[in-house]
């Protein structure tokens, strides 16, 4: 059990432009399924741009008027604003805080693994073996597109393989 009005914060962003606080409310109520996350962005902070190739999100508003990027642009939401974002490119959503006071948003999602997230602007994807805890295990990994290689890069054939 747990209380969206007192979250315990357990995970904390550090990097600048990207700072936030996040309490894993599902995963300390005992969701084994179901991803509830309650992130607090201060002033002139926001969350990657990104989407995910298997679970959808919503975010509901709790606190603030954070402004949300889609592929559509930028809009300002307000207290209680409901915004779903599916699989797939057109999922695509960041939020930035540009008042003086914290913003909170819960954000509900599917914990389907394995999972992978894109995130266009920098160029990169992540790939989750796990959508539960780190505290679970599993593999995540983050690369940059560019990167990428052939499927048979630096592959060889068993011994005796391929050869009459």
């Amino acid at each position: 059990m747990t209380n969206v009005h007192e979250p315990e914060f357990e995970v904390l962003g550090d990097h600048p432009g990207f700072r936030y606080r996040r309490a894993r409310l599902g995963y300390q109520a005992g969701c084994e399924r179901l991803g509830v996350s309650l992130w607090e962005l201060p002033p002139g902070e926001a969350t990657l741009y990104g989407y995910h190739y298997a679970n959808e999100e919503m975010a509901l508003v709790l606190a603030g008027r954070p402004n949300m990027r889609t592929p559509e642009g930028w809009r300002e939401l307000r207290e209680g604003d409901l915004v779903s974002f599916p699989v797939g490119e057109r999922g695509s959503h960041q939020f930035l805080n540009r008042t003086d006071a914290p913003v909170r948003i819960l954000m509900f999602s599917e914990m389907i693994g394995p999972e992978v997230c894109v995130y266009p602007d920098s160029g990169k994807i992540g790939v989750f073996e796990r959508m539960t805890s780190p505290e679970k295990g599993g593999f995540a990994a983050w690369f940059r597109i560019k990167d990428a290689v052939h499927y048979y890069e630096d592959e060889s054939a068993p011994r005796g393989v391929g050869r009459p």
